[in-house]
């Protein structure tokens, strides 16, 4: 592809990833398994410049809103070219020629807009902070309230690209045999400093070219995900469930933990999710995992399996703020819930599960968030109201896990721990007090 082709497929991208109502990366995986021609050069060009324009969108936007234009995908491109990459208007022109396979020639208007932003610089001394810090307001005052004077290091923390992390799976394989494996295909990569079975790979190769993963000896994971796993330190021969699985990544995780024995239940309100998870834990090796749809987080099969588990994880819905600089575009989409609602659903959610959890067995509360009101003002109110639960303090819980206690929580965020942000408290239920 030439320069000119890799800028037109980068609009029709971030016209999709736009109007579609789904994550940038579903968008993006089905975007190029439509698109099998495209080189995995090609698809890693156009790949950055996606990436980076996501996590510029609300600079890029005060910009155009400032020259009165619309923050449409052309217009932020033209913006990122002038103010990112120094482009003049002419040289901007070479390229949007209006050639085959190439962007439109530009118009006098875009052309216009070009000469009013040559010269200038993605930030501005007049942009709001929020804007400057790629912020939604909907998230600039609990953020303020997590984090206080450290609110800019943390936030700037959340624009940097995040790494690709691995997982090893120890039925399989070991974390020495594949740093090797990874150092032959010529890649960077060094053991991760927190997590026992973590690998981390300094680039960004194409995962088609793993062929570990393939194989089902690591598992794309990062390390603080790892760290949640590691909290619910189940046995083998135990009873586990992961309530809110999704695709099974902890799943995975705690399966492995328990060496294949055992029984794990990974539950989830989508089928979509689950059905991929069972792909992943077929692929593992892994056969002590069920997998259960719920109707609701009331389903019937909570009361029918009341008190009937070793350890229950609470991997909760929430904001996802602690995954902004894996996800750029998360930040933008519309809350469709809002954060009273989530905070709502998380409490409902954590009251259900736990009466899953047997006399003397341990409830793991997490999610990928950065505020208080989904973290420990949550676990605060679940305690308050269930005094049969008591926090179980970090170095009891996990003596592994160092170097990331907030307290008696795991409280992780990419500027302190180079992880993507997040919570999790364990929880253990008196003896003999059965679930309500």
């Amino acid at each position: 592809m030439t320069p000119a082709t890799r800028l037109q497929a980068t609009i029709e991208l971030m016209q999709d990833v736009d109007s579609v109502a789904r994550p940038a990366d579903a968008v993006v995986s089905a975007w190029f398994r439509a698109r099998r021609h495209i080189g995995d050069r090609d698809r890693g060009q156009i790949l950055e410049l996606l990436y980076a324009l996501l996590r510029h969108h609300a600079r890029l936007g005060w910009w155009l809103a400032r020259h009165g234009r619309e923050a449409v995908p052309r217009n932020r491109l033209l913006a990122w070219l002038a103010l990112k990459q120094g482009r003049t208007p002419d040289q901007v022109k070479r390229l949007f020629d209006g050639a085959k396979f190439a962007p439109a020639a530009l118009s006098d208007h875009e052309h216009a807009l070009l000469v009013k932003l040559q010269g200038g610089a993605i930030d501005h001394p007049d942009m709001p902070q929020e804007v400057r810090l790629e912020c939604p307001l909907w998230a600039a005052d609990p953020l303020r309230r997590r984090f206080g004077r450290a609110f800019g290091q943390e936030m700037a923390a959340l624009l940097t690209p995040a790494p690709l992390d691995l997982r090893v799976n120890s039925i399989k394989s070991t974390r020495e045999a594949m740093l090797g494996a990874l150092k032959g295909l010529g890649l960077a990569a060094e053991a991760s400093e927190m997590a026992p079975w973590g690998i981390r790979v300094q680039e960004r190769p194409s995962l088609a070219g793993l062929p570990m993963l393939q194989r089902g000896e690591v598992e794309i994971q990062d390390e603080g995900s790892q760290l949640v796993a590691m909290l619910v330190d189940a046995r083998p021969g135990e009873r586990v469930v992961d309530f809110c699985a999704g695709a099974g990544g902890k799943t995975l995780a705690i399966a492995t933990q328990m060496n294949n024995k055992g029984h794990v239940v990974a539950c989830d309100v989508m089928e979509g999710r689950l059905k991929r998870g069972a792909e992943r834990f077929r692929r593992a090796g892994l056969h002590n995992i069920e997998t259960r749809l719920l109707a609701s987080e009331t389903d019937k099969w909570i009361k029918r399996h009341k008190a009937g588990f070793d350890r229950v994880l609470v991997d909760a819905p929430c904001s996802g703020t602690g995954t902004w600089r894996r996800n750029p575009d998360a930040r933008w989409r519309a809350q469709e819930q809002g954060l009273d609602n989530l905070v709502a659903l998380q409490a409902r959610i954590l009251a259900s599960a736990s009466r899953l959890v047997k006399p003397g067995g341990r409830l793991v509360y997490a999610t990928c968030s950065l505020l208080l009101e989904e973290n420990e003002e949550q676990v605060g109110a679940f305690l308050a109201a269930h005094p049969a639960f008591r926090v179980v303090p970090l170095e009891e819980a996990a003596p592994g896990v160092t170097g990331s206690a907030h307290g008696d929580y795991l409280s992780l965020t990419p500027a302190r721990n180079g992880t993507d942000g997040f919570f999790a408290t364990v929880m253990q239920r008196d003896v003999g007090v059965a679930g309500g």
